[in-house]
């Protein structure tokens, strides 16, 4: 019934995209007169709505059809990915902006200089990626004075890429911390009792039967990532540590330290969830697979998966400040976006951000064949379909 009524009156997102379609008309019907300005007419045109809008005599909707966001002069937030196409778009459409009366920003990590960043964030629009803006918001909260910020607001944000970084990273949080001055031979003695100890299972009938006792060292729970020691495990570490009481309050940090030394054995695997390289252990992004330079793992884990590698233990760190990507994206007033695949995220988009997903239609028809995925009973038979469309592309000389 809904399916034919949509077809006979159309869909929200048809009557969005008519919309739109109408609006975009408009815009292109002023190519005629801005193309018959010189350069300084142009201008000078464009002074005189910036002006009208700051000083509130014309209203951002009725300046919708010429120019936007950034005339209020309260700032626009350009978000992306990667330094590199915040640098590149900056500067290629920076000189569209800069011609037009607006300054424009960037802010790259590569850029340590508090009053650099601040003057980054002074102009009308600023380019940067999700973690610097989201890194100096944290900073910012933890300056001694109003005056030491670099930030002057979330006005207006426009987020490229906007489901991997609203939805896919949306729980990611991002963490500044500082030394705890604890010891680190903790995490090396935790390491090697973590080697000694057997893994070992649940039984299957541990699901009937309540006195059902796991077999080995320890558990590993895959599913929630956690690590549980069996009794037989706690005693065999307990006399390797040459202590009475693993789980006693003066031992409390042996305990922390045999917990992530076993996560780092049994749960992260080298060269999937962390690579070796310079003597450090870099993390590897799970949504996207990009190294995460500068990135570590709280608690203790980064230590403990130092120790496994036989690198150089740094100083474990303690959190000072955090924030998720969902919490910092809701301080801005406006929020927009756009991506290829935001459709499938649209429920969480309304009821996280309060944002609606528009479908624009292609502008030629769609070529592309999707297929039905195609499941298999095990990974290596997963991988061997894979060689297999790869030596077939292959002789295609594709």
């Amino acid at each position: 019934m809904l399916k034919a009524l949509a077809k006979i009156f159309g869909t929200k997102n048809d009557k969005q995209v008519k919309k739109y379609r109408k609006q975009a008309g408009a815009i292109n019907l002023l190519e005629d007169k801005y193309a018959s300005l010189t350069d300084s007419d142009l201008q000078a045109a464009f002074d005189v709505i910036r002006t009208a809008v700051r000083s509130e005599e014309l209203s951002l909707k009725d300046a919708l059809n010429d120019v936007l966001n950034a005339l209020s002069g309260k700032g626009v937030h350009v978000v992306t990915v990667n330094d590199y196409l915040a640098k590149r778009d900056a500067e290629q459409m920076g000189q569209i902006y800069n011609f037009l009366g607006l300054s424009v920003g960037v802010v790259l990590s590569s850029e340590r200089d508090d009053a650099k960043r601040k003057e980054a964030y002074a102009c009308d629009i600023t380019y940067g990626t999700n973690n610097e803006f989201g890194f100096d918001y944290l900073r910012d909260n933890m300056c001694f004075d109003i005056a030491s910020k670099v930030q002057r607001g979330h006005n207006f944000a426009i987020v490229d890429e906007v489901d991997s970084i609203l939805i896919d990273e949306a729980r990611t949080p991002l963490i500044i911390s500082g030394p705890t001055n604890r010891t680190l031979d903790g995490y090396i003695k935790a390491n090697e009792v973590a080697k000694a100890l057997t893994r070992g299972q649940m039984p299957e009938k541990s699901l009937t039967d309540p006195h059902a006792k796991p077999t080995g060292d320890f558990v590993v729970d895959e599913k929630n990532r956690n690590i549980m020691i069996t009794e037989a495990g706690r005693e065999k570490a307990e006399k390797l540590f040459g202590v009475d009481n693993l789980y006693s309050l003066e031992n409390a940090a042996l305990s922390h330290y045999l917990d992530q030394a076993l996560k780092a054995h049994n749960l992260f695997e080298k060269d999937v969830q962390y690579v070796v390289r310079d003597e450090q252990i870099i993390i590897v992004d799970e949504f996207t697979g990009r190294l995460s330079e500068g990135r570590r793992f709280s608690e203790g884990l980064h230590q403990a998966l130092e120790a496994k590698e036989g690198v150089k233990i740094q100083e474990e760190s303690q959190t000072l400040a955090d924030i998720t990507f969902q919490n910092y994206f809701r301080l801005y007033e406006k929020l927009a976006g756009m991506t290829g695949t935001a459709q499938t995220e649209a429920t969480e988009f309304s009821q996280i951000y309060k944002l609606d997903v528009i479908s624009i239609p292609t502008n030629l028809p769609i070529r592309r064949i999707d297929k039905n995925d195609v499941i298999y009973k095990s990974e290596k038979e997963k991988f061997t379909a894979v060689i297999g469309e790869i030596k077939a592309a292959n002789q295609k000389g594709q």
